[in-house]
């Protein structure tokens, strides 16, 4: 029996408006005069990041040699960092990355993500960049900004930031799933926002790419950015997302700099791993002697290309904008 599957998971029309839509990307970086770098695809180190799983290989010697265990990267973020802390400036990657996971709809385990970094600017001014790049490439209209406090007390009537446990689990029980327990006070805020909050921002006609910045996030969820107080004097992470049409589509940090911090937060995530029976992957201790030597102030953000595409041409799945997608690859 004859299969299709030889054939490309997008059509040819749309696999020439990705290649024009990446020409235009580098066409904007090109005239703000950012670099840029190409990054190793595999590496020694991984992200230890509870929430994103590695794929894992070795590196073989030839003729004989101590097996080594290898990641594919899930961003190029650690080696873009000791690229800024080398002093090389403004910069950016357009490229694959690789995240063992999930395949199918808005997921694919290999992807296209545009990750860049701009020295001397914090998380308002790389959203102020971000919707500058994003409305040259792809029509994009920013319509709005909002605290991540203020958006779930707009929407579920209380502070994030000072809610107790038990009220967040409350909240989880009644709007989520009332069976779940045990739930760690991160996970209640993450299914809060993604079941309540997400699927109604950025939303717009078909065809129309209207975006809504979130920012200032839980302090407990600052992954790698720096840390500051808002206007209401908590701790918070000076981190933001984009989201248009209810979907997620970019991620951005002001980085933190910080060498003793970020190596604290890398051990403790991977205490969290193996908290949760997850492998537990090996930091990039590179990348914590680069901030050790001085990292410059900076802001960067990382956004899923695929993604992006599909909400310009109004595509459902990520194989409709791909080549091939995994099934076919």
């Amino acid at each position: 029996m004859s299969s299709d599957n030889w054939k490309p998971s997008a059509s040819i029309s749309t696999l020439q408006e990705r290649a024009r839509l990446f020409g235009r990307v580098r066409q904007y970086f090109d005239e703000q005069e950012v670099m840029e770098v190409d990054t190793p695809m595999l590496s020694a180190n991984a992200t230890v990041d509870l929430h994103i799983n590695s794929f894992v290989t070795s590196f073989l010697p030839m003729g004989g040699g101590k097996e080594q265990s290898c990641y594919l990267h899930t961003s190029p973020e650690f080696p873009m960092k000791r690229l800024l802390a080398s002093g090389c400036g403004d910069i950016y990657s357009l490229g694959r990355v690789f995240r063992n996971g999930e395949a199918g709809g808005r997921h694919n385990p290999e992807f296209t993500m545009l990750e860049y970094y701009r020295l001397g600017m914090g998380q308002h001014q790389l959203m102020d960049d971000m919707t500058a790049l994003l409305s040259s490439v792809a029509g994009f209209q920013e319509v709005g900004r909002v605290s991540y406090g203020a958006a779930f007390q707009k929407r579920l009537g209380l502070n994030p930031h000072t809610a107790s446990h038990a009220e967040l689990t409350a909240l989880v029980k009644e709007h989520v799933d009332k069976d779940l327990d045990g739930l760690e006070r991160n996970d209640c805020l993450d299914l809060l926002f993604s079941n309540m909050i997400e699927p109604e921002l950025g939303i717009s006609e078909v065809g129309d790419l209207n975006g809504v910045y979130v920012y200032d996030y839980p302090a407990s969820m600052a992954a790698l950015s720096r840390l500051h107080t808002n206007d209401r004097g908590e701790q918070v992470a000076a981190r933001f997302e984009l989201f248009v049409n209810g979907v997620e589509l970019a991620n951005g940090y002001h980085e933190l700099t910080d060498a003793e911090e970020q190596q604290a937060r890398f051990e403790a995530e991977q205490n969290k791993r193996k908290e949760q029976g997850l492998p537990v992957y090996p930091y990039d201790h590179q990348l914590v002697e680069g901030l050790k030597s001085g990292m410059p102030d900076c802001a960067g953000v990382a956004m899923g290309v695929d993604r992006l595409l599909m909400l310009m041409l109004n595509k459902k799945q990520i194989a409709d904008v791909v080549a091939f997608d995994f099934f076919r690859a």
